[in-house]
């Protein structure tokens, strides 16, 4: 299919505004219009029942958390959210949003964590610290009011890498048990490769970006060998838990999500897989730029009733009050 008309709109703002690449850009110009941008294509904030923040351990510091908590007492189904940004860009303020409508849509707890970023902490630090703030998590679920029966993870691009590698993690190392994993648009495949002749749209998530994000994360390019970085890579993924994959068309990551989705199936693994034609890659956060966004994140919402077991989405509190 061609390019959806809302994203050629997006594209064409873009290039009046005269936006510059990410990859273009020093660390911290990048950082910030990452998340301007995720701001303003995620359309209105929605009110959530609770919203706080809190710290956990990580194995090189207290690393923060954002708990996006629907009307509900004890114990909930909870999903421990990673958010993307290429493991370069990105806090828990960036995917706040997407945290909010899952928390409305799911019925069910969202956390999202704090991570350290590439380069100043390259592969693995991303993913020790995800997989110890799940582990956290579930240890002390009175804490956080969370149902450790009904714990899934999942992220963004490369949030969606991590919860992968997450539940290689908690499968080999003595859990937590995990109910689901929810991976949007994933990196899947590290492997630098031959990338096919053409101009990449400098206006969009293009290949150029890929490498670039991937210098950051891996500079020793060996290390994308290891399954935790590229989980395409794993030999075994048999026991791993249900899971929804999201892939956009027009993403030079679809095909290597669409490949793990591929996989997980042969291994035994419960999947869906929804693809977004005319899409873009970040399309999933932009729900105010692309209703795409808003269908694909009421689509992960779904997932996560069934396999968490929550009642139908709420709608949101118009008289909620964040703290």
């Amino acid at each position: 299919m061609p390019l959806d008309p809302q994203v050629i709109a997006y594209r064409d703002a873009r290039a009046a505004a005269g936006v510059t690449p990410l990859y273009t850009q020093s660390l911290a110009e990048a950082r910030a219009a990452d998340l301007a941008a995720i701001r303003a294509g995620g359309g209105d904030v929605e009110p959530v029942h609770e919203v706080y923040d809190e710290v956990v351990p990580g194995p090189a510091g207290d690393l923060p958390v954002r708990v996006h908590r629907p009307a509900g007492s004890g114990r909930l189904p909870t999903l421990v959210y990673f958010f993307g940004g290429g493991w370069t860009l990105g806090s828990v303020d960036t995917a706040d949003g997407i945290c909010r409508r899952l928390a409305n849509t799911a019925g069910c707890q969202v956390v999202t964590v704090g991570y350290r970023l590439a380069p100043e902490h390259p592969f693995p630090a991303a993913v020790h610290d995800c997989y110890a703030a799940v582990r956290w998590l579930a240890g002390h679920a009175d804490e956080f009011g969370i149902d450790p029966d009904r714990l899934a993870v999942g992220g963004d691009s490369a949030g969606g890498n991590l919860a992968a590698a997450v539940t290689l993690l908690a499968r080999d190392t003595g859990g937590p048990a995990l109910a689901a994993q929810l991976l949007i648009y994933p990196n899947t495949d590290q492997r630098r490769r031959d990338e096919p002749a053409g101009e990449q749209d400098p206006l969009l998530f293009n290949r150029h970006s890929v490498a670039w994000y991937r210098g950051h994360y891996l500079p020793d390019p060996a290390a994308a060998e290891d399954p935790l970085a590229s989980p395409l890579l794993a030999e075994d993924l048999t026991g791993l838990p249900p899971a929804l994959v999201v892939t956009a068309e027009y993403d030079p990551l679809r095909d290597e999500g669409e490949r793990y989705a591929s996989r997980l199936r042969d291994a035994g693994v419960p999947v869906e897989l929804a693809r977004y034609d005319g899409m873009i890659h970040g399309f999933f956060a932009m729900p105010g730029a692309f209703d795409a966004g808003r269908r694909a994140q009421d689509r992960a919402a779904a997932f996560l009733r069934e396999r968490l077991g929550t009642a139908p989405g709420l709608p949101s509190d118009p008289g909620a009050v964040d703290d």
